[in-house]
């Protein structure tokens, strides 16, 4: 297994090995696992990215890694179930099984591995300075609302 895998880090970089439970039973007294060598080399690149220049960050606990910060704007996108369920369909394909049971899945996985590096609750407003609705608002609106307050 490769960090230089795309595929393994656009899994793994966002997902708790083997779900929640998994991840909560691991034995780490043998040594930190991949995906925690993964999370460490997300953090430092994060880290070097904004100090380094102005840069977008979607996902990877971005908001937690850069929460010393007070340049950085922490923005949550989210839409209700239909739009997300319908938009992975347009946009991706997305035919391997419903739509809505891969994104409630997605999200689980999501939640668990925000938690489980940040100790906090993925898409809790507290933890960003701005949430957008994008099934209210569209996409392109959330990006010039986004863009107006960088």
């Amino acid at each position: 297994m490769s960090f230089d895998d795309e595929n393994y880090v656009k899994e793994a970089g966002e997902y708790t090995p083997g779900g929640f439970l998994a991840s909560a039973f691991t034995d780490r007294s043998f040594g930190p696992t991949n995906e925690d060598l993964l999370w460490k080399l997300q953090y430092r690149i994060i880290r070097e990215l904004a100090e380094k220049e102005p840069c977008v960050i979607v996902g990877r606990c971005a908001d937690f890694i850069l929460q010393d910060r007070t340049d950085c704007l922490k923005v949550f996108v989210h839409a209700h179930m239909k739009f997300r369920a319908d938009r992975i369909v347009r946009v991706y394909g997305e035919r391997e099984k419903s739509p809505e049971a891969r994104l409630k899945e997605k999200d689980k996985r999501r939640a668990a591995y925000y938690r489980f590096y940040t100790d906090m609750k993925w898409g809790d407003a507290a933890n960003y300075h701005v949430a957008l609705d994008s099934g209210v608002i569209g996409i392109e609106k959330c990006a010039k609302v986004i863009e107006s307050l960088a």
